[in-house]
């Protein structure tokens, strides 16, 4: 499977996911950038996350940016290849943990830790 094949079908389940959201939950989420990328890149690796990372929230959370807006804009980066690898090339599997890593990744965002996370099945 091509990498444009899995990013197209990772944007698919991403889109279809936020439509399954809570109208207050589906605005919210509206304001962070989903960036499908094929591998963490170095930087993110300078930071100490695993190269086999499935996916990331970058920049401020929710309600903790400074009042004059200079926060860093929130991202979701998820990691095809890295997805594609751990569900071993099943497109099932894939599209789950595709749905899974946004949903953790957009809890971040919201302010959830870990614990919060693993609570909602999102660990």
């Amino acid at each position: 499977m091509s990498g444009r094949d899995l990013e197209a079908a990772a944007a698919r389940v991403v889109e279809r996911t936020l439509g399954e959201l809570p109208a207050e939950v589906r605005e919210v989420a509206g304001r962070v950038a989903v960036h499908f990328e094929r591998l963490p890149g170095p930087d993110v690796l300078a930071e100490g996350f695993e190269p086999d990372l499935l996916g990331l929230f970058s920049g401020d959370p929710l309600g903790s940016e400074d009042s004059a807006g200079q926060g860093a804009p929130p991202q979701i980066h998820l990691y095809i290849a890295n997805l594609w690898d751990c569900c071993e090339g099943d497109m099932a599997a894939f599209r789950r943990e595709v749905r899974v890593t946004f949903l953790h990744e957009l809890g971040h965002f919201l302010g959830w830790d870990e614990d919060d996370l693993e609570a909602r099945g999102l660990d």
